[in-house]
């Protein structure tokens, strides 16, 4: 059913009268009354009729006594009264008391009155007697040419109708001269396209020129026209092109939004994906409304995905990263990965100096709160470029090295992980990476970037020189040593250097008593300095962080046994390598003394005692251990993720080659289930057919008649349990005998929770006197799987959101499988979630498994879980898996939801 065919209801206010008035009193009152006693009759008579009452010999005394007045209200009612009323004999045949109410209405739309002339054209839509229309067609064509846009625009609805009920395509063909307006453009222009589309593509042509200056309402039409007509007919694509082309100026954004869509459809060549492209990006930039940059931003990724558009886009890249501007975190990741997709050798140092702008922007910049998250970003594009592109690191790498001494760690990370990664690819960069590294080494703030700048100095400094810079940076980070001793001096209270004695004049004061008194002017300051005015490293140690100081120890030793290998003079390697030890024992000293907040921890005693042995005995293995296999494991931890990032574009790659091309509808998270709602032996069979589609539900259910008789007034009554809501209670029907039917009902989705629908079929039998009859409907269960999509984070977001979240489901694993990679894999099948746990650390054989899941629902809500299985051994090998799951998410109703979705799972495979 089209948007022109859709039923048209009239609501009528129904007063609570005590007795229904006779027919005798109704005659009465319209024939001798005055207005207000007939509107008053006509209203009940009305209602009457709707209740289902027969009032045939009113029928002549409303045309002789109320047709003939002038009263609007009368005229109003009397609109409906036609509209309800039976017009036929039983037999299907025309009464003869409606000639005279042709006639009426013939005067009616010749009245002065405009409002009179629309509202009886209005009438005459809802009218599918053709012996009534066929009369009013002249009164009906003269309307056109009315003053009033409000008489022109019904009249074309109603010739509309005409059509449908009569041949009235001659009418059709002859109206087009008398429209002027745009409003009634857009009427008969939309009546056109139904019933005489070809007469509607000949009006279109001789107006094409002036299409720009026409209404938005009546661009949009002609917009889905041409879509529709081009489409079923190719070869007409090169005489409307223009047209479209025309439509991404105009000034509405919804045209122009349509009309981009519809260029890319009908056209491949690159002019026209430029000009929809440059539209697309024009819409989100001017637009306010943040979903609808989301919206034509998805638009622009989509155009991405045909190749032949790819290479159109890439040209575009300048102009898609303007979309950087909008403040939404959201769409600037999507504008980020997006410029990321396109970028070529041929564009990438602009996108680099566009990206360096602004990350410079975003430095110390905390007005908006996304200021960090969108440094990361910024970050991470900049590392896949230097990646990708080589010879673009010199330039960031200046940039982003200033970001390690950050406030932010996520940010400060982000820059680290970069650094390791450029450090190990790129040999000529080094030199450049170990002097931006030193520069900025005791500006670092937070002690995992201390630790990670730390490693990145001892494993790639080679020369003297830098070897001697980093022992003077940690020096200097570690203040005066031995630092147990300088800490007692200080908390002994002797005289410092920053403590001075100073001489002030001393100020004169008044008392309430009108006296001066003085002030003694000799006063000792001491600073107001804090435990952070302390060096950075010392800070650290003094704070009980001791797992920093294994990091040092570490980093000394491979310094000094790099430092013995390339210096000549004996004397320097020793005093060298007894500075550097010199420096763990006082560490230890600290770490064994009661000055730190916490005590150092016994792994860290045994990883500084282990390098304080190694440098003692400077054996040529531990000096291999040291100095190459950690860049080894780097590289090797580097090349498997390159490998995984190329296996997943492929993966990509071939479902969108072969896939995509299988719908060519938008791809949705779209699933279907049909479940039983009565038994076969129920007087109403039902069953609904379940379309779960990201935040609706439909319910397109059948219900079919078992009995002999008719079922008046089935009414599928429905009711929902969770956070569920029904749009609109289902229009009772009429059901005959074995007669079947479809009802439709929607409910909305506003949460990712398990939600039930249940209800029941209420229906009377025709002729019988008895009660309502009521069919109980089995329950509806939906799925919270409907609703969750796998997706993926970093391990540093999935800490912080670890953190964040307040809502924790613990499950215990109950189930019968015996090996735990295959109870792993069946948790994922069952939850929808993605193993963030790499492949090979969880390969091998062992008797404990540890992994991370993670998984996003369609309403953006994120749900983690962490499995922790083992295999008791000494249980034989047919031992099943035992441990826990523990859950979080931000919302109460996720994590219980997908706790109980594990468990029912578990006892589904143990059974």
């Amino acid at each position: 059913m089209t948007a022109a065919e859709n039923v048209c209801y009239t609501l009528i206010n129904v007063t609570n009268d005590s007795e229904p008035p006779s027919e005798v009193s109704l005659k009465t009152d319209l024939e001798k009354g005055e207005i207000k006693a007939k509107t008053e009759a006509l209203k009940k008579v009305i209602i009457m009729i709707l209740n289902g009452e027969k009032l045939p010999g009113l029928l002549m005394t409303i045309i002789r006594f109320v047709l003939p007045l002038q009263d609007h209200t009368i005229k109003k009612l009397l609109l409906v009264f036609w509209e309800i009323v039976p017009k036929t004999t039983p037999d299907g045949k025309l009464l003869q008391e409606m000639i005279l109410v042709c006639d009426a209405y013939r005067k009616d739309l010749q009245h002065p009155n405009e409002f009179i002339r629309g509202s009886t054209l209005r009438f005459l839509c809802k009218l599918k007697e053709s012996e009534l229309l066929e009369p009013l067609m002249p009164a009906i064509r003269a309307c056109l040419e009315h003053r009033h846009s409000y008489v022109r625009r019904n009249a074309v609805l109603a010739i509309y109708t005409i059509y449908r009920c009569v041949d009235g395509s001659l009418w059709m063909h002859d109206i087009s001269a008398t429209i002027s307006v745009s409003a009634d453009k857009c009427s008969f222009f939309l009546s056109l396209i139904i019933v005489l589309q070809d007469r509607a593509l000949d009006y279109l042509s001789t107006c094409i020129d002036q299409v720009h200056t026409f209404g938005d309402i009546l661009q949009l039409v002609i917009v889905e026209l041409i879509y529709k007509v081009c489409h079923a007919n190719p070869t007409e694509r090169a005489r409307f092109i223009r047209c479209i082309y025309n439509l991404l100026q105009s000034s509405s954004p919804a045209v122009k939004y349509e009309a981009a869509g519809t260029l890319v459809t009908l056209s491949s060549a690159p002019t026209a994906i430029k000009a929809a492209a440059q539209c697309y990006i024009d819409l989100i930039i001017k637009e306010s409304d943040n979903n609808v940059k989301l919206i034509v931003l998805d638009r622009l990724i989509e155009l991405k995905e045909h190749p032949t558009h790819e290479r159109v886009l890439q040209d575009l890249v300048m102009d898609i990263l303007r979309v950087l501007t909008t403040p939404d975190l959201e769409g600037r990741k999507k504008t980020l990965q997006l410029a990321l997709d396109l970028v070529s050798s041929r564009n990438v140092e602009e996108l680099v100096i566009v990206l360096k702008k602004e990350v410079i922007k975003t430095n110390n910049v905390t007005e908006h709160e996304d200021t960090d998250k969108y440094r990361q970003l910024l970050v991470r594009t900049l590392h896949s470029c230097s990646v990708r592109f080589p010879d673009m690191a010199a330039n960031v790498i200046p940039v982003l090295m200033e970001f390690l001494s950050d406030t932010n760690e996520a940010a400060a990370a982000d820059v680290l992980e970069f650094v390791r990664e450029a450090i190990q690819r790129f040999d000529n960069l080094r030199p450049l990476i170990i002097e931006k590294m030193l520069e900025v080494f005791h500006a670092i703030k937070t002690v995992k970037i201390y630790r990670g700048a730390l490693w990145i100095l001892g494993e790639y400094c080679s020369t003297k020189e830098d070897i001697q810079s980093v022992m003077t940076e940690v020096r200097r980070s570690l203040g005066e040593i031995p630092i147990v001793e300088n800490e007692l001096k200080k908390e002994a209270g002797e005289v410092k250097p920053e403590e001075e004695v100073t001489a002030a004049p001393a100020p004169k004061l008044v008392t309430e008593m009108g006296t001066y008194v003085t002030q003694s002017a000799l006063s000792t300051s001491r600073p107001s300095k804090k435990e952070e005015d302390r060096p950075p490293l010392r800070g650290f140690l003094m704070n009980g962080d001791f797992y920093v100081a294994a990091s040092l120890a570490t980093t000394l030793t491979k310094v000094a046994l790099r430092y013995v290998a390339l210096a000549e003079d004996k004397k320097r390697q020793n005093s060298f390598v007894a500075e550097a030890m010199l420096i763990m024992a006082t560490v230890l000293h600290l770490g064994k003394s009661s000055l730190p907040k916490k005590p150092i921890t016994d792994d860290d005693v045994d990883r500084i005692s282990l390098c304080l042995k190694v440098l003692s005995e400077c054996s040529p293995l531990m000096n291999d251990i040291f100095n190459k296999e950690c860049r080894r494991s780097l590289s090797h931890m580097l090349a498997v993720r390159l490998e995984e990032e190329k296996l997943s574009q492929k993966v990509s790659t071939f479902l969108h080659r072969f896939l995509v091309p299988l719908s060519r509808t938008e791809l949705s998270h779209v699933f279907f289930q049909v479940t039983q709602l009565t038994g076969f032996s129920d007087p109403v069979y039902a069953e609904a057919y379940v379309h779960v589609n990201q935040y609706d539900i439909v319910l397109d259910v059948l219900v079919v008649n078992q009995t002999s008789d008719t079922l008046q007034n089935c009414t599928l009554e429905l009711a929902t349990l969770g956070d569920l809501k029904l749009v609109e209670k289902p229009s009772p029907l009429t059901l005959a005998p074995h007669d079947f039917a479809n009802i439709k009902a929607n409910v909305k989705v506003a949460s990712t929770e398990n939600g039930i629908i249940f209800g029941n079929i209420v229906y009377d039998i025709s002729g019988a006197a008895s009660d309502r009859n009521c069919v109980v409907l089995s329950d509806i269960h939906i799925d919270i799987m409907d609703y969750i999509q796998p997706a993926s984070c970093t391990d540093t977001e999935f800490r912080q959101m670890w953190a964040e979240f307040e809502w924790e489901n613990k499950v215990t694993v109950n189930t019968n499988i015996t090996d735990l990679n295959d109870y792993l894999q069946h948790i994922l099948k069952s939850t929808n979630m993605k193993c963030l746990t790499p492949e090979k650390t969880l390969s091998g054989i062992c008797g404990f498994m540890a992994a991370n899941l993670y998984a996003r629902s369609i309403f953006g809500e994120d749900a983690l879980a962490n499995v922790s299985i083992e295999k008791p051994i000494h249980m034989g090998p047919d031992a099943p898996v035992n441990g826990h799951i523990r859950i979080r998410a931000k919302s109460q109703g996720m994590a219980l939801s997908l706790g109980d979705k594990i468990n029912l799972s578990q006892k589904r495979t143990a059974a």
